[in-house]
């Protein structure tokens, strides 16, 4: 008996507002919550530095998705880009199989930040709040993608909402006195922070995987990852300078639930901070499970062992085997390993994914110049490079 029509495609529901609230919330939800302290760590008061390095580490990179995502709309989003740039169907399938596993990771670092905040709310051990928020992120990722990001787009109001807070508790805050008399900058750590702080930045390229479930892509798609990418990094840099000037570095340094401190620097209470935190751990969390399983929905398609993956439920049009693998695997890395390692390994995948899809868009511009969205030639030769100087200084840097 052949299978239904809808067992093998998913559902076109998706437009730019519900795309770009969900590229900003898996930004946001992806480790600035979580980050500041680590990247303190390394670049310490110029960790805001850090920041608008990786954001411009990552500007390039978002443009050539941009046009990518207009040339291949698929949900295996950066395995199909490789393939067709390189003509490599088993280097596709890596770069597929790596973002996979830095979604997986990624998701697993912000769900361990999450915990953190919730149980400084609610006395729970660590692993219960841990298996409890993922069980029920994993039954939401289940029911459908238009209910998904819909619960993803109320927790970007919400933790878009908490870093205002942040920003204006942290300029009502007494000034640091690390921040009155700065310390020469320590450019090799500066570098490192930036590798780091890359990790916050995660999301714009989680967007295209989404091409099948998104109305017109051509333009849904660009719109939706530029607008996502300058938002947060807005959102970023106001962030980052206060918790610097309101906190002192010692404090600041390490801090599970850094943004906290500085929202008790400016006299707010802490419970409502940690509460916005867990909703941008939720967002993150949700986002990048749904994202994993589209990819691999993706390669299923390409038949071989993955093929059991390229199926979506007749009612709910997601794809449930992907998301439950996903979802099991966020589990056990969340509580098997640290935040810093996480961010450090999914940043290191995530930048030589976008070395190779860079290298994949210069190779499909010379063959084929034009494009539904067309970026200038010089932006992915920007984007490789620069990815490839943020690993350069990730080795030498010496960070796990």
């Amino acid at each position: 008996m052949s299978p239904k029509p809808q067992a093998s495609q998913l559902k076109r529901r998706i437009g730019p507002g519900l795309l770009t609230a969900y590229g900003v919330g898996v930004m946001v939800g992806a480790g600035i919550y979580v980050l500041v302290g680590t990247v303190a760590a390394e670049a310490g008061l110029y960790a805001p530095l850090a920041f608008l390095l990786a954001g411009l580490i990552a500007a390039p990179s978002a443009l050539s998705y941009a046009e990518l995502s207009t040339r291949i709309p698929e949900a295996a989003g950066e395995a199909a880009y490789v393939e067709a740039g390189t003509g490599s169907r088993f280097l596709g399938l890596l770069v597929g199989l790596a973002i996979v596993a830095g979604g997986t990771l990624s998701a697993a670092a912000v769900l361990r930040g999450g915990a953190g905040y919730l149980i400084g709310v609610v006395d729970v051990p660590f692993a219960v709040a841990v298996v409890g928020l993922g069980l029920a992120l994993i039954a939401v990722a289940l029911v459908g993608v238009l209910e998904s990001l819909a619960v993803a787009a109320l927790f970007t109001v919400v933790e878009v909402g908490g870093l205002a807070l942040v920003i204006w508790s942290g300029w009502h805050a007494p000034v640091s006195p690390d921040f009155l008399s700065p310390a020469e900058p320590y450019f090799p750590g500066i570098g490192v922070a930036a590798t780091l702080a890359f990790f916050a930045f995660i999301g714009f390229e989680d967007i295209v995987n989404m091409a099948e479930e998104v109305k017109r892509p051509e333009r849904t798609l660009p719109i939706a990852i530029i607008a996502s990418l300058v938002i947060t990094t807005l959102l970023y840099a106001g962030v980052t300078i206060t918790a610097v000037r309101a906190v002192p570095l010692e404090n600041l340094v390490g801090s599970e639930r850094p943004l906290a401190l500085v929202f008790e620097a400016g006299g707010g209470p802490v419970a409502v901070l940690s509460a916005i935190a867990v909703a941008a751990a939720l967002n993150g969390v949700l986002a990048q499970i749904v994202m994993a399983a589209r990819v691999l929905f993706g390669l299923g398609k390409r038949g071989g062992f993955l093929g059991l993956f390229h199926h979506a439920h007749p009612r709910f049009g997601t794809p449930v085997l992907a998301t439950l693998l996903i979802g099991g695997a966020v589990l056990g890395a969340s509580l098997a390993l640290p935040v810093a390692d996480l961010a450090g390994v999914t940043s290191t995948i995530l930048l030589v994914v976008f070395a190779l899809v860079n290298g994949a868009l210069i190779l499909l511009k010379r063959r084929t110049p034009q494009a539904p969205f067309r970026i200038a030639d010089w932006v992915p030769v920007a984007g490789l490079v620069f990815a490839v100087l943020a690993l350069l200084a990730f080795a030498l840097g010496g960070v796990s």
